[in-house]
């Protein structure tokens, strides 16, 4: 038995393309890790100085997840395994970047979560959470967001953008920047009025009443 020439150079090719997505993805969440423990580190050592009760800390969770904690809220970054290619229909695959070489359009995602510190604390497990923006990461080292507000109109040019120190940076403090202007709003009223007696005894605030930065209300990013 031999393998067929066209069958073996297609395994080769998108598996060594695909290794080499990942390769540059992981890279590029390692330097994602490490910018996010320094300016943590930044905040807590300015908090010290000025005498601030401001609460920041930052968590390992392994290979592919870390979070960070400042005042009420946490992001958690986390990367996805898996490589990925962009349906035919998205803006991207437009590109005459991706015209001239179809394998930039394979990335590796790194996904940022917004989510309340007292969610965790509390382990009020029905809250919700929120993605503010995902990062893809192609084998070139290139990298757009699609995302909420400054991390979505940012971060788009994707023929032109490279992962590096800087922008990494730039990418952090706007996550950082805009979770903390996105605001916990009051649920509307009626969504609220009635509770059981059942779900009153079963603790209301920890199990029943799920809480969000915008439960009952449309996310203004979402209708654009």
């Amino acid at each position: 038995m031999e393998l067929k020439e066209s069958l073996k150079q297609l395994v080769f090719d998108k598996t060594s393309l695909k290794q080499q997505v990942f390769q540059t993805t992981k890279e590029a969440f390692e330097l994602f890790r490490s910018t996010a423990a320094e300016l943590i580190g930044l905040f807590q050592q300015q908090a010290h100085n000025e005498g601030k009760d401001i609460h920041f800390e930052f968590k390992d969770h392994g290979d592919f997840e870390f979070e960070v904690r400042f005042g009420g809220d946490v992001l958690v970054f986390y990367m996805h395994s898996n490589v990925f290619e962009f349906s035919r229909d998205h803006q991207v695959m437009k590109s005459p970047y991706i015209h001239e070489d179809p394998r930039r359009s394979y990335c590796g995602v790194i996904r940022i979560y917004n989510f309340l510190s007292d969610s965790f604390v509390y382990q009020r497990d029905q809250d919700l959470g929120y993605m503010i923006g995902r990062v893809f990461v192609n084998c070139e080292n290139h990298y757009f967001i699609e995302g909420k507000r400054e991390l979505g109109m940012l971060y788009n040019n994707f023929n032109t953008s490279l992962i590096s120190s800087e922008s990494v940076q730039s990418i952090v403090e706007s996550a950082i920047e805009y979770t903390t202007n996105f605001d916990l709003l009051t649920p509307p009223y009626d969504e609220v009025k009635m509770v059981s007696v059942g779900e009153m005894r079963s603790d209301i605030d920890k199990k029943t009443m799920a809480t969000g930065k915008r439960l009952g209300f449309r996310f203004q990013a979402d209708t654009d």
